[in-house]
């Protein structure tokens, strides 16, 4: 997973394999402003489960404003606004 920050955001990106499908992710927001994915093709055995755990400073995030893109070549893009007046990084 690589993550990219920006002013107003930071992007988190990976490249699953081909045989995870959109419907076999999962992306849930946590306490303590934390992100967890979990790609898992569940009619496979072996190369099938994949998780992160991203945890972000505090109050620096919007949980509110995430959006997901998962596109047909299995790069998965994940925006996660960031509050006004944040300066985490910067």
């Amino acid at each position: 997973m690589n993550v990219s920050s920006s002013p107003s955001k930071h992007t988190l990106h990976v490249q699953l394999p081909r045989m995870i499908q959109p419907e076999m992710i999962t992306i849930s927001a946590n306490r303590g402003d934390k992100l967890k994915v979990v790609a898992d093709a569940w009619h496979m055995e072996n190369d099938c489960h994949y998780e992160w755990q991203i945890s972000f400073a505090p109050r620096d995030i919007d949980m509110t404003a995430i959006h997901a893109k998962f596109e047909p070549n299995g790069h998965l893009f994940i925006d996660v606004s960031r509050l006004a007046g944040s300066s985490w990084g910067y």
